[in-house]
């Protein structure tokens, strides 16, 4: 952290380096004896003996109030003149002071001195005035008078509405613990910083006569060609509240600042030399600070609103002219612009009233430069590390004694640095650089930004990973997305642009496009992980806030530091943005994240996917499950797995359970006492704990596809996590697609892909079956078929009360999933399905013995080419319609007979057979239930 101080000398007086402690009183007892003959040495001795005693007993009783006078906290002009003890105490004090330790800096030849001086002369004598004789400066630019005027309103408007803009009257009428009638008196301290105007004797003046009086004030001359000048006049005041710190080095803007750092005040006032305050100023700035709204900011008079983004998207100077979007010096005289009510500003100018604590976080970064700028790097700081905002105090027109520049002309005696045109590029490029880095100004918080995306990596490696993905967010229309890096050592901006293939101008251009947070700015030469965790999260924090991403995307890999900050800085943003880390390996897979409405991009995280794995006796055929499953490609989500095994599980099939390693989420094994069945095993294998608990359920003969959990995922976003889609009839998301009619008695092929093909040969479709052979069930109507299976469980299949006409379901026995036919086919329900070539899909059924396929009681022969489909092994966006997932009202929907049927055609004809466990008007209505127990409560129209 930059903030090493100048000097750890007390402020305190120095005696002139040429005379020693004794020298004084010597030379007093050598003109005694000067002009006289010695006389013989026995009987001078004597009287000379007699002599000093009467002395010395005459100076101890004057000593008692010559040391009082002598006290730094005696002003000798306010006390009665004893003109005798007074002259001399006047001349004693110069020799007779606390010694002060002078320290060195940069080189043995520039150090700083702070003196006491001797009253020899008056301020009448030695004060000199600056020369105004000129109007105050007018705009007759009809057109830039009303562009600024227009954007001062725009932004006083917005934070009257927003932020609550008071007016003078009003601020002082706040509750404040600095108030003038207070308990608490605030110490002030007030540091004049001079170069070469003659305005020193005007300030302290006006500081004297303030109706709030200040603690110290502290003249500064660094590298001043007029610091003979400037000493003479601080010392013709005669007050010991008054210092003059002086030093052959210039330290320049920033040097009064850690000057600063030294006070031991409540506050510090700090003023450029051609800031003449108001009398009252002292008073109502202390006021302010003391509220319980503004105590945590920095005060001023003089402000400026940094620029708005213009029509083409890029950012102008601040000195452009003949713009609006260039913003705004406030007040502004030569436009007609003074503030009535406080206004927060980008940062001030010329004065700078906070408290002591405050002014450390000028120095947590490295400035940009320190050649200009502390003003900016001041309120960016303060804002970016404290959450403090910079606001310029409103006046009375009509009492010039509230004004913080009670003479505005004084900035045009000579030229500022600012005019010059290489001045002016580097403070543009400066807060440029605070923009880019987290800085909310006022137009960022005027115009609140949307984006998708934003990106961070913290080394070139990083950049590369992420790429693709980032170019294909930029590369869709309607998109948005900006990349951070971590700049300096880690990723420097021009690197990462070239990795990116961009050209490396994108660095300097006043464009968003990428942010160089430059990490080393406050890491320095640190290897601690601290600074690297505050420098991220502080500008992301910044960056989100200005830009509103619905997703910040890194690398699952990031350094661990750099997680937990993009995490912190990602919770901060109240209208709700997600940290989303994906494994290298998956960037490539996940394109289609581009694809999905910025509206369900924050909901990345909210869904909690577990597997549940129904086991007993096929251990080899579990092992390929379990294989198929680690060999798939995940985003980094945690995914619990679990085991459900019945009573008569073998040895075998423990072992794999038990031995069998689960990066992803915990893991957990169930184990019957008692054989339940295939019926209970499966429907008892998971239930879910929230709204956003999303069950897979797996029979231990199948095999999924290395991308199963990317459609399940990107699916859930689409078509359940998008605020903008209501879709209440979806039930689940299969992973297979079926290659039979499986509820006819003949049980005929079925292609879809040759079904589909006007529409699109691949396209999605939506069927009325539940998928029994790798499908995510939705908690909602999970819970509702718990309650309804209990309703109308019966051990005979004749004995069920639903009997859906022409299916073959009514004679299934023992079967979770003909209860889930029935309850889908009254209330409307449907699935998600694949559709890609040669019936390819993300799980696979192959078919071996058990419960239910070539069972002793089960008649119907089951022809394994007829359920056994390849895997998808490719990454299937490629196949989609117009490579991403059709829109909810594009997608086909089939009836249970994979007949196409709307939906409210599909819940007519559940109303219609009338068979619910609640009895419905059978034209209009079917039953709806409470989702929370699955419950069944009333009758709903359709």
């Amino acid at each position: 952290m930059y903030s090493k101080v100048l000097g750890s000398e007390k402020m305190g007086f120095i005696r002139p380096p040429t005379v020693r402690s004794g020298d004084y009183i010597e030379s007093i007892f050598g003109e005694y004896s000067a002009g006289k003959p010695k006389p013989s040495r026995k009987l001078n001795s004597a009287k000379f003996v007699t002599a000093l005693t009467c002395l010395q007993f005459a100076f101890a009783v004057y000593a008692t109030g010559l040391l009082y006078y002598m006290s730094p906290s005696i002003d000798l002009r306010a006390k009665p003149d004893f003109t005798w003890a007074t002259k001399w105490a006047h001349n004693m004090r110069n020799y007779i002071v606390t010694p002060h330790v002078v320290s060195h800096y940069q080189d043995s030849a520039s150090f700083l001195k702070s003196e006491n001086f001797p009253a020899m002369v008056s301020p009448a004598e030695v004060c000199e005035y600056e020369k105004i004789d000129f109007s105050q400066k007018k705009s007759n630019d009809e057109q830039m008078i009303k562009m600024k005027r227009e954007l001062y309103d725009d932004v006083l408007g917005y934070q009257r509405k927003n932020l609550g803009s008071e007016s003078l009257e009003e601020l002082m009428k706040m509750k404040s613990k600095w108030a003038l009638n207070g308990p608490k008196k605030p110490k002030v301290t007030v540091i004049l910083n001079h170069f070469k105007r003659k305005t020193l004797c005007a300030q302290l003046d006006s500081l004297l006569h303030q109706t709030l009086p200040f603690h110290h004030v502290w003249v500064l001359a660094f590298g001043s060609p007029n610091e003979a000048s400037l000493r003479r006049i601080a010392g013709s005041y005669n007050d010991s509240r008054i210092s003059f710190i002086s030093s052959n080095y210039d330290f320049k803007y920033y040097g009064r600042f850690q000057i600063a750092l030294q006070t031991e005040a409540d506050l510090v006032y700090i003023l450029d030399d051609d800031m003449i305050p108001g009398k009252k100023m002292l008073q109502m700035l202390s006021h302010v600070a003391g509220t319980e709204k503004y105590e945590n900011s920095v005060l001023g008079s003089i402000g400026r609103i940094l620029p708005f983004r213009q029509k083409d998207f890029t950012f102008p100077s601040y000195r452009k002219f003949r713009s609006k979007e260039a913003g705004l010096y406030l007040p502004d005289p030569a436009y007609d612009i003074t503030l009535d009510r406080i206004l927060q500003v980008d940062f001030l100018s010329s004065s700078w009233f906070l408290s002591a604590e405050l002014v450390k976080a000028l120095f947590i970064e490295k400035p940009f430069t320190f050649s200009t700028g502390e003003d900016l790097h001041l309120s960016y700081q303060l804002q970016k590390y404290r959450n403090a905002g910079s606001f310029v105090l409103p006046v009375d027109p009509n009492d010039k004694e509230t004004w913080g520049d009670s003479e505005h002309r004084l900035a045009y005696v000579s030229e500022t640095t600012v005019i010059f045109k290489n001045v002016v590029e580097v403070r543009d490029n400066q807060w440029w650089k605070a923009l880019s880095t987290g800085y909310v100004t006022q137009w960022a918080a005027m115009y609140p930004q949307k984006i998708d995306a934003l990106f961070y990596a913290h080394s070139i490696d990083e950049v590369k990973a992420l790429g693709p993905l980032l170019e294909k967010f930029r590369g869709t229309v309607g998109k948005k997305a900006y990349i951070a890096v971590s700049g300096g050592k880690f990723c420097p901006c021009e690197d990462a642009a070239s990795a990116l293939k961009w050209p490396k101008v994108v660095c300097k251009e006043r464009r968003f496009k990428i942010f160089d947070l430059e990490v080393g700015a406050i890491l320095g030469v640190s290897n601690s992980e601290v600074p690297v965790f505050q420098a991220v999260y502080s500008s992301m924090k910044g960056l989100i806030k200005i830009h509103n991403p619905s997703v910040v995307i890194t690398v699952a890999d990031a350094d661990p530091n750099v997680k937990k900050a993009l995490k912190m800085a990602t919770e901060t943003n109240s209208n709700g943005t997600a940290l989303v880390l994906l494994p290298r390996a998956s960037i490539s897979k996940v394109l289609w994240m581009a694809d999905l409405r910025s509206t369900a991009l924050p909901n990345w995280n909210k869904m909690r996917v577990s597997v549940n794995i129904i086991t007993q006796n096929r251990a080899q055929s579990l092992l390929r499950l379990l294989r198929s499953l680690s060999n798939a490609y995940y985003l980094g989500d945690e995914i619990s797995l679990s085991f459900n095994m019945d009573s008569k599980v073998d040895e075998e099939t423990i072992n794999v359970v038990s031995t069998f390693d689960w990066p992803h989420g915990p893991k957990t094994l169930r184990r019957r006492i008692i054989q339940g069945g295939l019926i209970r095993a499966v429907s008892e294998s998971w239930y879910p704990a929230s709204d956003d608990d999303f069950g897979l359920l797996l029979e231990d003969d199948i095999e999924v596809s290395p991308y199963y959990f990317l459609w399940i995922k990107y699916a859930l976003l689409a078509y359940h996590y998008d605020p903008q889609v209501s879709f209440p009839e979806l039930s689940s998301i299969s992973l297979y697609t079926p290659k039979i009619v499986e509820v006819v008695k003949e049980r005929p092929k079925w292609n879809p892909t040759d079904f589909f093909k006007q529409i699109h040969p691949h396209t999605p479709y939506l069927h009325q079956l539940p998928c029994s052979w790798g499908a995510v069930f939705f908690p909602k109507q999970w819970r509702e078929f718990y309650v309804y299976m209990n309703m109308r469980f019966t051990e005979n299949a004749k004995a069920n009360p639903v009997q859906i006409p022409k299916s073959r379901t009514n004679g299934w026995q023992a079967s979770w999933k003909k209860f889930l036919i029935d309850m889908m086919y009254l209330r409307g329900y449907v699935s998600l399905y694949p559709n890609f070539p040669n019936q390819s899909s993300f799980s696979t059924n192959h078919m071996e013995p058990g419960a239910h396929i070539a069972a002793k009681d089960n008649v119907v022969k089951h022809n394994k080419t007829d359920f056994e489909v390849p895997l998808l092994m490719d990454d299937f966006r490629n196949f989609l319609p117009n490579q991403k997932l059709p829109p909810l009202s594009k997608l086909p929907s089939l009836n249970l007979f994979n007949m196409p049927v709307s939906l409210k055609g599909l819940k007519a004809a559940g109303a219609k057979l009338g068979q619910d466990v609640l009895r419905c008007n059978n034209v209009s209505e079917i039953v709806a239930v409470n989702h929370q127990t699955g419950l069944p409560a009333r009758c709903m129209k359709f």
